[in-house]
């Protein structure tokens, strides 16, 4: 009986959890390339103590370009002023801290964008 209620609880403890991490902000979409590049995998804007991150996930892949920077946008457009870092690799999990102050609840997308040449490469629609 008694580790059936701890059970029980921890599984409570668990769906409290998620359930405010997931009030806290934490977002996530899949990319699709633009202007011809291949760009894929998920990503995550979620929220700790110090702020927003952006984290790439293992599967992300990109075809490449010179300078492709994350950044956010809005239905289908990037927000200029919004770039965070240049891509670190063209594959695999990285993570990019959101300045502070900037209110990422106001976008709907993750975007890779080439700054070079004003030019998108990939979007990742928020859910």
């Amino acid at each position: 009986m008694i580790r059936k209620t701890l059970a029980t609880a921890a599984f409570i403890a668990s769906i409290a959890a998620s359930s405010i991490s997931a009030q806290a902000g934490d977002r996530s979409g899949s990319f699709y390339g633009v202007s011809g590049k291949s760009t894929n995998g998920g990503v995550t804007v979620s929220k700790d103590a110090q702020g927003y991150i952006v984290t790439l996930g293992s599967n992300f892949s990109f075809s490449g370009a010179p300078d492709p920077k994350i950044g956010f946008g809005i239905n289908g457009s990037y927000v200029p002023g919004t770039l965070i870092g240049l891509l670190k690799s063209n594959n695999g999990t990285q993570s990019f801290r959101v300045p502070a102050g900037m209110d990422v609840s106001q976008f709907t997308e993750v975007h890779l964008w080439c700054e070079k040449f004003s030019v998108g490469l990939g979007v990742a629609p928020l859910n």
